[in-house]
């Protein structure tokens, strides 16, 4: 079984510029984590290009298992990247489901 964990968010500032440098530093810092959390299978990270959208940045990827979305999110190098984007983001809807 595959756990697909899908992550979206919107982000806070109104500022065009900003928001850019902030989805850009969102997408650095989820695309280093498959090198360091071996229970990450895949990931794939975008940022919106449609000024507008209900979201900015969008975190798609694959877990061999429920624990296993569990250990990435404890993982530090998870929190520390977490920790950023709660710091910049308005809004955060998920969803985790089979494929």
């Amino acid at each position: 079984m595959t756990i697909r964990h899908v992550v979206s968010w919107k982000l806070a500032t109104g500022d065009a510029t900003e928001r850019a440098e902030h989805a850009a530093r969102i997408k650095r810092g989820l695309e280093s984590l498959p090198a360091v959390i071996p229970q990450l299978r895949s990931l794939q990270v975008g940022i919106g290009v449609v000024p507008g959208d209900d979201y900015d940045v969008v975190l798609i990827s694959d877990f061999d298992s429920l624990d296993d979305i569990q250990l990435y999110q404890e993982h530090p190098a998870h929190l520390e990247v977490a920790g950023f984007i709660r710091s910049v983001v308005a809004s955060r809807a998920a969803v985790d489901f089979e494929v």
